[in-house]
Parts: C-alpha cells; sequence; structure tokens
C-alpha cells in the first residue's frame, strides 16, 4: 500500500513509519520536515498537500496540538489552539483526503487517553479527544466508496515521559511502538468506526 503519515517525526510518528515500512510504500507530511510539507490548521495546505501526494491507499495522522494549561486561566483562544487543530484539521484530512484515497483504502487520526482519564490542565485535551472520537464513530457509518476510517487513542508514551511526567502521575506509559501496532491494525486491518485504546 502508499501510505501517507501526517506527523512522521514525531515520537509516535516514527514508531509508526518504523511498523509500517518495512511492508508498504511511505509517504511522509509534517509542517517542517517529510516528503511533503503541511499545515493541518489550513485548509489550502491541506489540499496542496494531497494535490502533490496524489492518490494514497492510507492516511495516518500522527500530529495534532492542543493547549495544556489550568482551566481558570484557559481563554477562548486557548481552546481554539486544539479545535482548529488536533480536532478541525484531522477532520479536514478526511473531508479532503477521502477523494485522494482509494477505494476500500483508510484513515487513522489519533486522539488520546484524556477523553475518558483527565488530568488538570488538560481540558482542552479531554474536549478534542472525545470530539476526534465521535467524529470518527459517526463518519464510519457514511464513508462512501468502501473506505475505512479508526482512531488511535494512547495513553502517555513512555519516550515522552521527561516533557510530560509531571501531568501523568499514577498513568503507565507504554513504547511508542506498541502504540504503533495499533496504528497497523487500522491500516492493515477491514475494522471500521473503532477507537483502539493503547493502555
Amino acid at each position: 500500500m502508499r501510505v501517507l503519515i501526517i506527523g512522521a517525526t514525531g515520537i509516535i510518528g516514527e514508531a509508526v513509519v518504523g511498523e509500517l515500512g518495512p511492508r508498504h510504500d511511505i509517504l511522509t507530511a509534517g509542517r517542517n520536515s517529510g516528503d511533503l510539507r503541511v499545515d493541518i490548521t489550513s485548509l489550502d495546505s491541506i489540499k496542496a498537500m494531497f494535490e502533490h501526494a496524489g492518490q494514497v491507499d492510507a492516511v495516518v495522522s500522527a500530529t495534532g496540538k492542543v493547549k495544556f494549561a489550568p482551566m481558570a486561566a484557559m481563554t477562548a483562544a486557548d481552546y481554539e489552539i486544539g479545535l482548529k487543530d488536533k480536532l478541525m484539521g484531522q477532520v479536514n484530512l478526511v473531508l479532503v483526503g477521502r477523494a485522494f484515497v482509494s477505494e476500500g483504502g483508510s484513515f487513522t487520526l489519533t486522539s488520546g487517553v484524556l477523553d475518558q482519564d483527565p488530568i488538570r490542565q488538560g481540558s482542552s485535551a479531554s474536549m478534542v479527544n472525545g470530539a476526534v472520537n465521535a467524529f470518527v464513530m459517526a463518519a464510519a457509518i457514511e464513508m462512501g466508496r468502501g473506505q475505512r476510517i479508526n482512531a488511535v487513542s494512547p495513553t502517555v508514551i513512555n519516550e515522552s515521559m521527561e516533557g510530560y511526567a509531571a501531568f501523568f502521575r499514577g498513568f503507565q506509559p507504554v513504547p511508542a511502538a506498541r502504540a504503533a501496532l495499533a496504528f497497523a491494525k487500522s491500516v492493515e486491518g477491514a475494522q471500521t468506526g473503532q477507537v483502539y485504546r493503547v493502555l
């Protein structure tokens, strides 16, 4: 398969490339690196990326930004960061990408554990992750041309603990390579409308 991976140089993205790379033709995209450049907050940028990529069999989104801050300090603009980036950025990858993904192809989005296990300063992430999961479950029943869509919802990643440990006290981190297996299940499997939780 020809697989487009957005966010391929991030911790999870690199692990997904490592898992899928030996078996598939990988095309990478990112804001500052990769075969293609894309800013997922820009619809025009997403369209340009797909036009340059051409037809692909699978799209993996291993990207998405939210703001972590105490809720008392959060403003509407702070919540907009996650809404425009991790939520609508990924939704727009699907809306634009469905014309470039082959019949029977797939989309795999990224959410995260905070939708069901919230932490202090994580209200934006919890909100956005829940919305991504709900979108995936609803979109699956209306995807055309046999296309599939799933989400991967990992807990905190072991390789990220240096920066995030203070937020995730008591959480058991998982290696990025383990999270990558869930992405492979989505890309190479047959299920749709699933949220693969990696705990």
